[in-house]
């Protein structure tokens, strides 16, 4: 489906009350109505749509340019929400809900039959979260509906962390966009497999394992990360995403970054680094972006994509970018890096 106008809806905290609360009710309408709708989140804007309408769930697919094999995740406005999608609640789930809901973390759960299979690419399971953003709340209660989800951008872009972005990749191609200024997180969900005896981290993100150790005791990772040929469960991981219109590469030894560059830019191409802002300043380059600071990575993970999108903003033909701390969000720092980058990593 293509809008010959697609309309953006201001609920920021400079917008008046009143208009906030009108705007997020029509965007709530067209959800209800089968359309489909960009709307902030804490991790990154969604691009939502009637989970239980076959049809919007197909528009969602087209808008983007998904592959249809590729799983959706169902934002929830509260529990109850749940007791519609799924089969049943183990234990486990409600320690982790109790945890980290409303919040960054997708658990996945055995669908029921009221789940459309083009949600589910298929699989028996289905991914649901409840997200903290207090617009994407406001917008799910509102719409009534249980809402499929992915990133709000064209697929295998970097995905979007403000409404302009959106706007850039999908204006013309959705109904509307609700403008919550950035988001805060940065990166998606970290989702978590609990359909199984073990549970198992498909997608690292905003949720730390460490952190859900702490609740499960025991936390694997799915081969897929680790291991290319198998086949991902989770959404965003089975295909190239992220990826700057620039070649990405990532590159452990720093110390290499300046001679590459260097040796690049002799070639003619407007050459980037990706970098923080402790070394911002080590490098000659035609546009050098800084992601954050060493001493925080919830700060380089906020500004990741926007950092990709910089790059293309910029005409930047070859990127080199330093390797960043696997630990904590550090993990899904890197998962997204080297899914952007093709796995083009010069050790």
């Amino acid at each position: 489906m293509s809008y010959i106008q697609t309309k953006r809806w201001n609920v920021n905290k400079s917008a008046n009350l009143q208009n906030i609360e009108m705007n997020l009710q029509e965007a709530a309408n067209l959800i209800k109505d089968g359309h489909v709708v960009a709307f902030p989140t804490e991790t990154v804007y969604g691009l939502g749509g009637n989970a239980l309408d076959p049809q919007a769930v197909t528009d969602i697919f087209k808008a983007k340019g998904r592959p249809n094999d590729n799983p959706l995740i169902v934002h929830i406005a509260n529990r109850d929400g749940l007791n519609e999608l799924v089969t049943e609640i183990p234990l486990i789930a409600e320690k982790l809900m109790d945890a980290y809901w409303p919040g960054p973390l997708t658990l996945i759960f055995h669908a029921n039959e009221k789940v459309p299979t083009n949600v589910t690419a298929g699989l028996s399971t289905v991914a649901i979260r409840m997200p903290s953003h207090p617009v994407a709340r406001e917008l799910l209660e509102k719409s009534g509906v249980p809402v499929a989800a992915p990133s709000a951008n064209l697929s295998g872009r970097p995905s979007p962390t403000t409404a302009d972005h959106v706007w850039t990749d999908l204006e013309g191609r959705i109904a509307g966009v609700v403008d919550g200024g950035a988001t805060g997180v940065g990166v998606e969900s970290t989702v978590l497999d609990i359909s199984g005896e073990v549970p198992m981290i498909l997608r690292p993100g905003g949720i730390t394992r460490e952190q859900l150790t702490e609740v499960c005791g025991h936390v694997e990772l799915d081969g897929a990360l680790m291991d290319d040929g198998q086949a991902p469960k989770s959404p965003g991981m089975k295909y190239t995403h992220y990826a700057p219109k620039g070649s990405l590469t990532l590159v452990r030894d720093r110390a290499l970054i300046q001679e590459l560059a260097t040796k690049a830019r002799a070639e003619g191409k407007r050459v980037g680094v990706l970098t923080t802002e402790e070394r911002v300043n080590h490098y000659d380059a035609d546009f050098v972006y800084a992601c954050g600071s060493d001493g925080d990575l919830k700060t380089t993970a906020a500004l990741l994509y926007n950092g990709l999108r910089a790059f293309d903003d910029q005409k930047i033909d070859v990127i080199f970018s330093e390797v960043f701390d696997e630990r904590g969000v550090g993990a899904a720092v890197m998962n997204r890096l080297e899914k952007a980058a093709g796995g083009r990593m010069i050790k």
